[in-house]
């Protein structure tokens, strides 16, 4: 009986029109700049204008929380909705954690795929005795883009940098400096100088955009203060592009790129010894974040593997490829 209840008011609440919360309030660095006017302007974005000087007050923030899980109903029948913020499918697990006398709807743990920019109601809770009190815990995991059963395999990129261009590889596949997770298994780190143009391996959608950090460093406290642009490919892969100069990004959330284009610049922000581009393509596999081996497509129609100490892209005077 309890159950039918749960269910009746999730259905309720679902065909009522969702809410989206409000974005949590973050400090953002200013932009300040003079037009050709000769009148000031003080933004939260730079000026997308090119030859337009400015100055930047930086504003220290930390970073927010793409999947956020907002709490309605009653005391004693709470229903859980998760906002989506990404531009792209995020996967979330919903568990239970010292649970007492709790009856979910549905049946938890479950996981559940959320659409990119929707707030969806995920779950009801409720005592399994209505006589005797209940708690919980409820713990949220999200691992971002579709969930797939398989690595895709065989993949083959053009490079994150112009046709001509080359670079050295200064940490190549199962790096042990700092790639040690799964998430970067198979994730490069590029020698680029800071402000080099940083291009679109693939045709895809931009799901995620950060690029208000303004600093670096081998401190842990720069660990999730790297600007990044995550790309979702028709595939269901994802490529990261992180540690990016300060608001160098000319591309926003939710547009479709195509391979080749212009995204942002390399820099030097979060937990970083020194300029370089971050690359990887991943896949939500089981809800986890796993990075996937991957060549680059030469000019001459061949491919390649990223080395570290060798160079990607074709080396002039030399016949390194």
């Amino acid at each position: 009986m309890l159950k039918q209840k749960l269910f009746a008011m999730l259905l309720a609440a679902a065909s009522a029109g969702l809410l989206l919360p409000s974005a949590p309030a973050t400090a953002k660095n200013i932009y300040k700049y003079q037009d050709e006017n000769g009148i000031w302007h003080f933004t939260d974005r730079a000026p997308e204008e090119p030859g337009i000087e400015f100055e930047t007050v930086y504003m220290e923030r930390e970073p927010e929380d793409r999947v956020r899980l907002r709490q309605e109903g009653s005391k004693s029948s709470p229903l859980y909705y998760v906002f989506n913020d990404y531009w792209g499918p995020v996967e979330v697990e919903l568990s239970l954690n010292d649970a007492e006398n709790v009856l979910s709807e549905p049946e938890l743990p479950a996981r559940f795929v959320v659409p990119g920019q929707k707030e969806e109601l995920l779950v009801g809770l409720g005592a399994r005795d209505p006589q005797q009190g209940f708690r919980f815990q409820l713990r949220v995991s999200a691992v971002p883009g579709p969930p797939k059963d398989e690595l895709v395999q065989d993949i083959v990129l053009r490079t994150p940098f112009a046709p001509g261009k080359a670079y050295p590889v200064s940490q190549g596949f199962n790096g042990s400096k700092t790639h040690t997770g799964e998430d970067s298994t198979y994730a490069i780190d590029i020698a680029m100088p800071e402000g080099s143009p940083v291009h679109a391996v693939r045709d895809g959608v931009v799901m995620d955009v950060e690029e208000d950090f303004n600093a670096g460093g081998t401190d842990e406290k720069y660990a999730d203060k790297a600007n990044h642009v995550r790309v979702l490919h028709d595939d269901g892969t994802m490529a990261l592009y992180a540690h990016l100069q300060l608001a160098s990004v000319i591309v926003r959330p939710g547009a479709r790129v195509r391979a080749g284009q212009l995204l942002a610049r390399s820099g030097n922000t979060g937990f970083s010894s020194g300029p370089h581009l971050h690359f990887a393509i991943q896949q939500n596999i089981g809800m986890k974040l796993v990075s996937l081996p991957f060549e680059f497509q030469q000019m001459d129609g061949s491919t390649t593997t990223p080395r570290e100490g060798r160079f990607i892209g074709a080396v002039p005077g030399t016949d390194q490829p």
